[in-house]
């Protein structure tokens, strides 16, 4: 077994786990230094493993899921993450990159904003001809949700702009207000108001909440605005997105923030600009971040650096989801010694078996660690890890707990030794350990941990996206006998369930809806939801791309298998042998029997024609398509030459439509362009380029 793919497949699942707590929940099980650490060990790991790419995986798609209570507001310009830096010399390799990225007769010119990041929800605030008309969450960077009534309570949030003219301060009445205005900002509360309004809550016997970020998050997502009003909420703003104005243009980021501070937005005083000459004198500025948080009334989660011209900004542009220019900084993890309990095992959902260790509770980084990984076997047998020992533990990135190694010098003799049990401890099966491999597996498909997370795993958002299906639901319908077999899936007895505690009649149709329409999500999503080892989402497009249907899949053979570019025979022999098992293919049949589609996609997305028609044409996608995800119809355009951006303009060709396609569908309307539906995307082809 493959320990590397097994940790990125379960480091994805945290991670989305860990954004829908804390994006969606406004509830988060870990801090936020813990969640940094998960993110970033995973895209290590998929840097250092291209093999292991997936379009869905959350580095590449920003997270942040949505929740139904708000309408849904489609940002004019994505509203990107940071990438992290944890210490000086993550620091100091960004530099070097920007110094690689630009010419030598820009460096030169290269120079630095620093502003404090804010612990608080992000939003994005719109102005129309100076009047504020749209706030919103930040969402999954593309969406978000509409929250307007609730920002307009916060009293530093300007509702109107005032006219400037161009010298500083000075009105000017024959200038209009700016046409548009997009900005970014950051819902804060104090502290000191935090803990009173908590104070103020448990005399009452009413809801208290964790940390000022979920209090500012709660408040903005409450569905009374008059309950917000009461809320000690503030703002900072501190990007500018779009600005349509007679005034000059900012050249500068430190420019733009002047211009915010003119319009009479709120921006932190704390923020510094530093030429690229007084590198060392920003290091130490940022370094010492800690310092700058305990003598403010509101939290910080670091420090952010950006490269100050905006023109340089552009020339850098981004990597995946992250601006090149700007980089968060972070503090690292750290390290503690406290008593290993025991060790205990928990089964994976490809039944691989993890030993974990039970620790005596230790505060490190300010959170209290009770488990830490010991990874397999080996690990434990070549550290002589011990029960009984004490033993350094590290939250590395300020996540993940790990124990390093036992003080041997401590021992006193009582210590006992640690071996991997023969049996598995969820079903009782016989384990396994394959020669060449560091892994000990069950190989039951009935044990009961692992079906648990193989449902998890198969109605998870890059799989089957079974809305209203997670982690509960598959413990409680497993636990209950409703589901045996992932196909019981698409056969819950749904009486039964309506008679469970909390499973209202509501709740339990939005749960039927959402099984519903897992059923036409494609051969590609099911393939990746069957859970086979090496096989991805990544890996199952490459294969849906050969066969017309996964029963034809079945069939295949390993040297068939290997020929296609991607997998090859490692890849290959383990798809052949899932599909040698009985209860595989019976698995299979009783979906197709379960009305779940089991043809590939691939013939809709045609092969690329050599005329290549949508060369220089340029696409702009909004709305939900009927059957397409927003990348596959991307994929499909640039198949064809095309370019995909994100907003509308009059260089914009046409316009992919959905449902709830927005602003954008009435701005392309408002400039004539062609506006297209995924049926005519994909019956016509080539022709409407050819006819535009």
């Amino acid at each position: 077994m493959d320990l590397t793919r097994e940790r990125v497949d379960d480091l994805r699942q945290l991670v989305l786990h860990h954004q829908h707590r804390y994006y969606v929940l406004d509830d988060p099980e870990i801090s936020d230094a813990a969640f940094d650490a998960l993110f970033r060990e995973l895209q290590s790991l998929e840097e250092q493993h291209p093999e292991f790419s997936d379009s869905n995986s959350p580095t590449i798609r920003v997270g942040g899921a949505l929740t139904e209570r708000f309408e849904k507001v489609e940002h004019q310009v994505p509203v990107l993450s940071l990438a992290n830096a944890f210490g000086e010399e993550d620091l100091r390799r960004w530099r070097e990159r920007l110094l690689r990225l630009l010419p030598e007769d820009e460096q030169a010119l290269l120079s630095y904003v620093v502003e404090p990041k804010f612990d608080g929800l992000t939003v994005v605030l719109q102005y129309e001809d100076g009047r504020f008309t749209l706030g919103a969450t930040r969402g999954d960077g593309e969406v978000g949700e509409n929250i307007t009534p609730n920002l307009r309570t916060v009293r530093q949030l300007p509702l109107q702009i005032p006219v400037l003219s161009q010298d500083e301060g000075e009105a000017a009445t024959s200038l209009s207000h700016p046409g548009r205005l997009i900005l970014r900002g950051e819902v804060y509360v104090d502290e000191d108001d935090f803990l009173e309004f908590n104070r103020s809550q448990e005399e009452r016997g009413e809801r208290t909440y964790a940390n000022p970020r979920n209090f500012a998050a709660g408040s903005l997502r409450l569905l009374d605005s008059r309950i917000s009003a009461e809320r000690p909420l503030k703002l900072w703003t501190y990007q500018t997105f779009q600005l349509e104005a007679d005034l000059e243009s900012p050249v500068s980021h430190w420019d733009s923030l002047a211009l915010l501070r003119r319009y009479g937005f709120p921006v932190c005083d704390e923020s510094r600009r530093f030429s690229d000459e007084e590198w060392e004198e920003l290091v130490g500025f940022v370094t010492n971040w800690h310092e700058l948080r305990q003598r403010l009334p509101y939290e910080l989660d670091g420090m952010v650096v950006k490269v100050d011209l905006l023109s340089q900004q552009e020339r850098l542009g981004f990597t995946g989801k992250d601006p090149r220019w700007a980089v968060a900084f972070k503090t690292g993890g750290e390290e503690a010694t406290t008593k290993l309990l025991d060790i205990g095992v928990k089964v994976g959902r490809t039944g691989a078996i993890t030993p974990n260790a039970v620790l005596d509770p230790v505060p490190i980084g300010g959170v209290t660690v009770q488990a830490a990984t010991l990874h397999n076997a080996d690990y434990v047998e070549e550290l002589d890890i011990r029960i009984g020992d004490t033993v350094l533990v590290k939250r590395a990135g300020d996540v993940i707990p790990k124990v390093l190694r036992p003080l041997t010098e401590l021992r006193d003799g009582s210590e006992k030794p640690w071996k991997m049990p023969a049996d598995c401890p969820s079903c009782g099966e016989r384990l396994v350990r394959p020669p060449e491999e560091a892994a000990t597996y069950c190989l039951n498909n009935a044990c009961p941990d692992q079906l648990v997370r193989k449902v998890e795993y198969f109605v998870s958002r890059g799989a089957m996206d079974i809305v209203g299906f997670g982690t509960k639901q598959a413990e409680l319908f497993v636990e209950s006998g409703y589901i045996r077999t992932l196909a019981d899936v698409y056969r819950l007895p749904w009486e039964q369930i309506e008679a469970l505690e909390g499973y209202a009649d509501k709740r339990v149709e939005n749960l039927r809806l959402g099984v519903e329409e897992s059923k036409s999500r494609g051969a590609t999503r099911l393939l990746t939801a069957l859970g086979i080892r090496f096989v991805g989402s990544v890996v199952a497009e490459l294969l849906m791309a050969r066969f017309d249907t996964i029963h034809e899949l079945m069939d295949a053979d390993v040297e068939t298998l290997s020929e296609i570019e991607g997998v090859g025979p490692k890849i290959a022999e383990a798809v052949v042998s899932y599909f040698e098992l009985e209860p595989n293919r019976t698995l299979v049949a009783l979906f197709s029997e379960f009305g779940v589609d089991l043809a590939s996609a691939h013939s809709l997305r045609a092969t690329v024609p050599d005329e290549q028609p949508f060369t220089g044409k340029t696409f702009v996608i909004t709305g939900t398509l009927p059957t397409l995800s927003r990348n596959e119809a991307k994929t499909c355009i640039e198949t064809w030459g095309g370019k995909v951006t994100g907003s509308v303009s009059s260089k914009t060709d046409f316009l992919l439509a959905g449902e709830k396609a927005g602003s954008k569908l009435a701005k392309a309307q408002q400039l004539g362009i062609r506006i297209l539906s995924e049926q005519e995307l994909l019956a016509s082809g080539g022709q409407i380029a050819e006819s535009a």
